[in-house]
Protein backbone atom coordinates (compact mmCIF):
# COMPACT_ATOMS: atom_id res chain seq x y z
CA UNK A 1 0.00 0.00 0.00
CA UNK A 2 1.37 3.37 -0.55
CA UNK A 3 1.63 5.51 1.38
CA UNK A 4 -0.67 8.76 1.00
CA UNK A 5 0.73 12.05 -0.72
CA UNK A 6 0.90 15.28 1.34
CA UNK A 7 -0.21 17.86 -1.11
CA UNK A 8 0.34 22.06 -1.35
CA UNK A 9 -2.62 22.79 -3.79
CA UNK A 10 -1.12 26.09 -5.62
CA UNK A 11 -2.13 28.90 -7.84
CA UNK A 12 -2.36 32.21 -8.46
CA UNK A 13 -5.57 33.61 -6.48
CA UNK A 14 -8.40 33.04 -8.02
CA UNK A 15 -7.69 29.10 -9.97
CA UNK A 16 -9.87 27.50 -6.98
CA UNK A 17 -7.68 26.31 -4.51
CA UNK A 18 -10.18 26.59 -1.19
CA UNK A 19 -12.69 24.89 -3.31
CA UNK A 20 -10.77 21.98 -4.88
CA UNK A 21 -8.06 21.50 -2.04
CA UNK A 22 -11.11 20.04 0.59
CA UNK A 23 -12.52 17.93 -2.88
CA UNK A 24 -9.13 16.72 -3.32
CA UNK A 25 -8.64 15.61 0.10
CA UNK A 26 -11.90 13.76 0.36
CA UNK A 27 -11.11 11.88 -2.62
CA UNK A 28 -7.82 10.87 -0.98
CA UNK A 29 -9.11 10.06 2.27
CA UNK A 30 -7.16 12.31 4.49
CA UNK A 31 -7.22 15.84 6.21
CA UNK A 32 -7.34 19.30 4.74
CA UNK A 33 -6.35 22.70 5.82
CA UNK A 34 -6.99 26.26 4.45
CA UNK A 35 -3.55 27.96 3.77
CA UNK A 36 -4.93 31.23 4.38
CA UNK A 37 -5.82 30.17 8.01
CA UNK A 38 -2.04 29.97 8.51
CA UNK A 39 -1.51 34.18 7.39
CA UNK A 40 -1.11 36.03 10.37
CA UNK A 41 -3.90 38.93 10.76
CA UNK A 42 -1.15 42.07 9.38
CA UNK A 43 -0.95 39.90 6.32
CA UNK A 44 -4.27 39.60 5.73
CA UNK A 45 -4.88 43.58 6.69
CA UNK A 46 -1.69 43.92 3.74
CA UNK A 47 -3.86 42.10 1.21
CA UNK A 48 -7.15 43.42 2.02
CA UNK A 49 -6.06 46.69 1.16
CA UNK A 50 -4.69 45.86 -2.31
CA UNK A 51 -1.01 45.61 -0.85
CA UNK A 52 1.20 42.59 -2.20
CA UNK A 53 2.74 40.81 0.45
CA UNK A 54 6.69 41.09 0.27
CA UNK A 55 8.77 37.83 1.17
CA UNK A 56 9.34 39.32 5.08
CA UNK A 57 5.50 38.93 5.58
CA UNK A 58 5.74 35.28 3.91
CA UNK A 59 8.49 33.51 5.93
CA UNK A 60 6.38 32.78 8.69
CA UNK A 61 3.29 32.01 6.95
CA UNK A 62 5.04 29.31 4.84
CA UNK A 63 6.96 27.89 7.72
CA UNK A 64 3.67 27.14 9.47
CA UNK A 65 2.07 25.69 6.74
CA UNK A 66 5.71 23.43 6.28
CA UNK A 67 4.89 22.82 9.88
CA UNK A 68 1.30 21.15 9.59
CA UNK A 69 2.63 19.37 6.49
CA UNK A 70 5.39 17.55 8.09
CA UNK A 71 2.99 16.70 11.04
CA UNK A 72 1.20 14.81 8.49
CA UNK A 73 4.24 12.73 6.84
CA UNK A 74 3.57 9.01 6.22
CA UNK A 75 -0.69 9.76 6.68
CA UNK A 76 -1.50 12.00 3.94
CA UNK A 77 -3.00 15.76 3.72
CA UNK A 78 -4.17 18.81 1.47
CA UNK A 79 -2.93 22.05 2.18
CA UNK A 80 -4.07 24.95 -0.03
CA UNK A 81 -0.97 27.35 -0.48
CA UNK A 82 -0.33 29.78 -3.25
CA UNK A 83 3.53 28.73 -3.37
CA UNK A 84 4.26 31.43 -6.06
CA UNK A 85 7.82 31.20 -6.57
CA UNK A 86 10.37 28.18 -6.29
CA UNK A 87 11.80 29.75 -3.04
CA UNK A 88 8.79 29.42 -1.11
CA UNK A 89 8.15 25.91 -2.52
CA UNK A 90 11.83 25.09 -1.40
CA UNK A 91 11.40 26.33 1.98
CA UNK A 92 7.91 24.39 2.46
CA UNK A 93 10.10 20.88 1.38
CA UNK A 94 13.04 22.24 3.64
CA UNK A 95 10.56 21.22 6.42
CA UNK A 96 8.02 18.61 4.98
CA UNK A 97 10.49 17.29 2.55
CA UNK A 98 7.54 14.92 0.47
CA UNK A 99 5.19 17.62 -0.11
CA UNK A 100 3.86 17.17 -3.52
CA UNK A 101 2.59 20.12 -5.49
CA UNK A 102 -0.59 20.73 -7.44
CA UNK A 103 -0.55 23.82 -9.65
CA UNK A 104 -3.82 25.02 -10.51
CA UNK A 105 -3.05 26.82 -13.74
CA UNK A 106 -5.48 28.24 -16.44
CA UNK A 107 -5.98 31.12 -18.58
CA UNK A 108 -6.00 35.01 -16.82
CA UNK A 109 -9.26 35.85 -18.40
CA UNK A 110 -11.09 32.82 -16.62
CA UNK A 111 -9.28 33.29 -13.45
CA UNK A 112 -10.21 37.03 -13.31
CA UNK A 113 -14.14 36.19 -14.31
CA UNK A 114 -13.58 33.47 -11.34
CA UNK A 115 -12.37 36.01 -8.90
CA UNK A 116 -15.17 38.45 -9.77
CA UNK A 117 -17.38 36.34 -8.52
CA UNK A 118 -16.55 35.97 -5.35
CA UNK A 119 -17.87 36.77 -1.99
CA UNK A 120 -16.17 37.82 1.10
CA UNK A 121 -12.28 36.59 0.11
CA UNK A 122 -9.87 39.48 0.95
CA UNK A 123 -8.23 38.80 -2.13
CA UNK A 124 -9.25 41.66 -4.71
CA UNK A 125 -8.67 41.29 -8.35
CA UNK A 126 -6.16 44.14 -8.63
CA UNK A 127 -3.66 41.60 -7.31
CA UNK A 128 -4.25 39.56 -9.75
CA UNK A 129 -1.56 40.97 -12.17
CA UNK A 130 1.19 40.79 -9.10
CA UNK A 131 0.24 37.33 -8.87
CA UNK A 132 1.24 36.32 -12.76
CA UNK A 133 4.22 38.64 -12.47
CA UNK A 134 5.51 36.17 -9.54
CA UNK A 135 4.26 33.03 -10.43
CA UNK A 136 7.73 30.54 -11.19
CA UNK A 137 5.75 27.25 -12.55
CA UNK A 138 7.08 24.15 -11.23
CA UNK A 139 10.50 22.60 -12.36
CA UNK A 140 10.95 19.37 -13.83
CA UNK A 141 13.27 18.87 -10.51
CA UNK A 142 9.81 19.56 -8.42
CA UNK A 143 7.69 16.92 -7.28
CA UNK A 144 4.20 17.98 -8.44
CA UNK A 145 1.86 18.28 -11.63
CA UNK A 146 -0.30 20.51 -13.40
CA UNK A 147 -3.85 20.79 -13.89
CA UNK A 148 -5.86 22.71 -15.64
CA UNK A 149 -8.52 24.70 -14.01
CA UNK A 150 -10.96 24.84 -16.63
CA UNK A 151 -14.27 22.82 -15.89
CA UNK A 152 -15.96 22.07 -12.92
CA UNK A 153 -14.53 21.78 -9.32
CA UNK A 154 -15.29 18.05 -9.44
CA UNK A 155 -13.92 18.34 -13.36
CA UNK A 156 -10.80 19.48 -12.00
CA UNK A 157 -10.34 17.88 -8.71
CA UNK A 158 -11.04 14.17 -10.77
CA UNK A 159 -7.76 15.43 -12.86
CA UNK A 160 -5.76 16.30 -10.07
CA UNK A 161 -6.44 12.72 -8.41
CA UNK A 162 -5.30 11.12 -11.57
CA UNK A 163 -2.27 13.43 -12.22
CA UNK A 164 -1.20 12.46 -8.19
CA UNK A 165 -1.55 8.73 -8.82
CA UNK A 166 0.58 9.02 -11.72
CA UNK A 167 3.75 10.62 -10.46
CA UNK A 168 6.89 8.10 -9.57
CA UNK A 169 7.72 7.06 -6.44
CA UNK A 170 10.95 9.20 -7.55
CA UNK A 171 8.66 12.33 -7.06
CA UNK A 172 7.04 11.66 -3.56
Amino acid sequence: MRTPHVVAVMGVAGTGKTTIGPLLAARLGVPYAEGDDFHPPANIAKMSAGVPLEDADRWPWLDAIGAWAHGRAGRGGVVSCSALKRSYRDRLRATAPGLVFVHLAGDRTLIEDRMGHRRGHFMPTALLDSQFATLQPLQPDEAGVVVDVSGSPEEISDRAVRALAGLSDDHR
